[in-house]
């Protein structure tokens, strides 16, 4: 495995970075929230680049090159539900300029007759109330289905550019053709890595307000940030950060490799962007002072954007367990008796 990005790599990136800057700039995302603006354009724009193409497993790292930008950008787009959480569920679905969300829980099927039917209600599903498709998680397996058969309602979040519903499938018949043949804790590997660097994105979006601000701010005639608390607290800002990046691409790659620690090291991407954003939330608030709290200062957009991702699909408590739980399995220690 490479542990560094190679030159298309980081071709890649800046490309990626250039586009966000012009097209998802910090104007349009409060346009979103200010004047419910539509950001119908700029997923026209990630379509027409070809962004909706990166559909395959081997492709993770590509992907999550693009994704870690779209957080830094706070991108208010259903970029994140299709590609990492539909795609991975639903492969070969959608065309290229549709959407979908992913439904992992709270929904059964049973047979009936020469089809099936679904009945069950899920909450917190990202994008689902601007999706044209979904891919619904069951026992019996994994099922596509148009969303406008289900009943779904937007709930208000945390993160206002982000949208999450609630969705009811009422007995909803589908046929055998309906059955993506997906596997779902493999699509949830890619979930997972797909929320960790975003929730990167975003903290290094926190960062780089923190350290522009420092540079700019002066107290008693000279810059915040020569003062040695603010250093420290910029430090362990960007330590944290550079952790859960590293765990986050390590992710990736078992994804794009078909490595069997992709299941662990998912997880220990998602721990560790959840205890990243603890840290660039709780520092990042602090150096901006009472700035930091006002609708005015754009730090408000990265820091949601971090602190939802923590919400979704598991914080860093339960991911940390699991990592725990896989590693003693791997030693052959028994959980309880490391509790003792």
């Amino acid at each position: 495995m490479q542990s560094e990005f190679d030159e298309d790599q980081r071709l890649w990136q800046s490309t990626v970075r250039e586009v966000l800057a012009k097209e998802c700039t910090p104007a349009l995302v409060r346009a979103v929230v200010d004047a419910d603006a539509d950001p119908a354009g700029l997923w026209q724009t990630y379509t027409n680049l070809g962004w909706t193409q990166l559909v395959d497993a081997s492709e993770m790292v590509e992907l999550a090159i693009l994704v870690e930008e779209l957080g830094r950008a706070t991108d208010p787009t259903p970029f994140l539900a299709t590609m990492t959480q539909f795609v991975p569920l639903a492969p070969g679905v959608a065309e290229p300029k549709q959407t979908g969300a992913a439904v992992y829980e709270g929904v059964t099927a049973r047979r009936d007759g020469d089809g099936w039917v679904l009945d069950g209600a899920a909450r917190h599903v990202l994008d689902a109330d601007r999706a044209d498709w979904l891919a619904v998680v069951t026992a019996e397996g994994v099922f596509a289905l148009p969303a406008a058969r289900a009943t779904i309602r937007r709930v208000p979040v945390f993160d206002p550019v982000l949208h999450v519903g609630e969705v009811t499938l009422a007995g909803v018949r589908v046929a055998d053709g309906a059955l993506t043949g997906a596997d779902p804790e493999k699509a949830r590997h890619q979930a997972l890595t797909g929320l960790a660097i975003t929730m990167v994105g975003a903290c290094q979006r926190v960062l780089d307000l923190v350290l522009e601000h420092a540079r700019t701010r002066q107290q008693f005639g000279v810059p915040i940030g020569s003062f040695q608390a603010v250093k420290h607290k910029a430090a362990d800002m960007h330590v944290a950060i550079e952790r859960a990046r590293a765990l986050a691409y390590f992710a990736a790659l078992t994804i794009a490799t078909n490595d069997p620690r992709r299941r662990l090291a998912a997880s220990m991407a998602k721990a560790s962007a959840g205890e990243c954003q603890s840290v660039v939330f709780r520092h990042g608030l602090q150096l901006f002072g009472g700035m930091g709290y006002t609708w005015e200062n754009d730090l408000q957009f990265a820091l949601k954007r971090a602190k939802a991702g923590e919400a979704l699909l598991g914080g860093a408590d339960e991911h940390r367990a699991l990592v725990a739980k896989e590693s003693l399995a791997l030693t052959g220690v028994d959980s309880r008796a490391a509790h003792v």
